[in-house]
This record gives structure tokens, C-alpha cells and sequence, in this order.
């Protein structure tokens, strides 16, 4: 796949900030990062963005990820694998992504809450945001970057 613009050159001061505020709420976040990156990875599936995907399979597996459970993540509810507050994380994340489905997500919420604070609810709906958000921009503009590119390329925004 080819890019159809280089989204940094066009925008550069917005793409870093776009950037910046995934890394802010990484770094500041309460929620572990195994959880993070399956959120990040069920969202990417389900948007069909190859390069998400691609990143955060690396991403999932430098956190200690298991090959098992990334392989699993499209059955998360039929896999025993997953504990409960991944469950109700991915059900959430599958409600939020989904929204235009019309999903009665009230059952979801009620498992959010059940095993998140109101911060990390809201932390985590954020993440959920901005990666739809990225599968989006990635899709639309098919971008294909290497994990170790846009790991360096984070780095620099960050700075």
C-alpha cells in the first residue's frame, strides 16, 4: 500500500500533536499496558487497518503479550484467556468503535464499571477514541509504516 500524503509534511505541527496526545495518555495512564494494547488491537481489527494492527501486534508482544492471546483477540468472548476486566474493556471498546451499528451498549458500560475507576473509564474511552481515530487517518490515507518508524517517530514528538 502507498501513502497518498505524507500526513507530517502536510500538517506537521497537528500530527504531532496528535501524536503527543496518545504518548500523554500512555505515559499517564493507570491502565496496564497489555490491556492498552489489546484495546488498541481489537479496535484495529475491527476498523481493518493493516498498519494499526501491524504496530501494535509488536507493541502487544514487547509488553509480554502473548502470541495465544493476540491470536485469540477476535474470539475474546469465546476464549478463556481474557480475565474479567480485559472482557469488559474489550466490550467497551467494541461498543465505542461500533457506534454507528446501533450496539445497545448499556451492558457494556455496566461491565465497565464493574471493574474500572471513573478515571481509568474515562482513560480508557480516550484510548478508545484516539485509536479509531488513528485507524481512520491510516485507512483513509493508506499509511503502511514500519513499527520501528513510528516508534522513532513518537520518540521525537515526545521531545
Amino acid at each position: 500500500m502507498t501513502a497518498k500524503i505524507d500526513l507530517f509534511a502536510a500538517a506537521p505541527q497537528l500530527m504531532k500533536e496528535w501524536q503527543r496526545a496518545m504518548i500523554g495518555l500512555s505515559g499517564a495512564s493507570s491502565l496496564e499496558p497489555r490491556l492498552t494494547e489489546l484495546v488498541k488491537l481489537r479496535a484495529s481489527q475491527i476498523n481493518g487497518c493493516a498498519n494499526c494492527l501491524n504496530l501494535h501486534v509488536a507493541e502487544a508482544r514487547a509488553v509480554g503479550e502473548t502470541n495465544q492471546r493476540i491470536d485469540l483477540l477476535a474470539a475474546w468472548r469465546d476464549a478463556p484467556c481474557y480475565t474479567d476486566r480485559e472482557r469488559a474493556a474489550l466490550g467497551w471498546t467494541e461498543a465505542l468503535t461500533r457506534l454507528c451499528e446501533g450496539q445497545d451498549h448499556e451492558q457494556a458500560y455496566a461491565d465497565l464499571k464493574a471493574h474500572f475507576t471513573d478515571e481509568e473509564q474515562v482513560k480508557l474511552a480516550v484510548s478508545i477514541n484516539i485509536i479509531n481515530g488513528w485507524n481512520r487517518i491510516a485507512v483513509g490515507f493508506g499509511l503502511w509504516a514500519d513499527p520501528a518508524a513510528i516508534k522513532a517517530s513518537a520518540a521525537e514528538a515526545a521531545a
